[in-house]
């Protein structure tokens, strides 16, 4: 099983960030999820993925812009949202699923 497929599988939230190194809004993104792992600390997992890098990940889940937010538990969709989202609407979303 691949570690992305692992990490997903958790039975706590995982909020995934697809990103790209040049996209402008992911570098918006970066300090709004570095509060929101200080918020939510060890009752979520917060993962980086750079399409560029992990283009069959980011392909198996129809990623077609970044910065995509999803957030998995037990392997399971649960949200996803396109753009940069504010950290009250992502810490909400989050803990909805811990």
């Amino acid at each position: 099983m691949s570690k992305f497929a692992e990490l997903i599988n958790s039975d706590k939230p995982v909020l995934v960030d697809f990103f790209a190194e040049w996209c402008g809004p992911c570098q918006t993104l970066k300090p709004i999820l570095n509060d929101l792992k200080k918020s939510v600390g060890d009752k979520a997992t917060i993962i980086k993925v750079d399409v560029d890098k992990n283009p069959t990940i980011a392909s198996s889940l129809g990623i077609q812009g970044v910065p995509t937010l999803i957030i998995f538990k037990n392997g399971e969709l649960k949200w996803r949202q396109s753009g940069v989202r504010p950290l009250g609407e992502l810490t909400e979303e989050l803990l909805k699923h811990t």
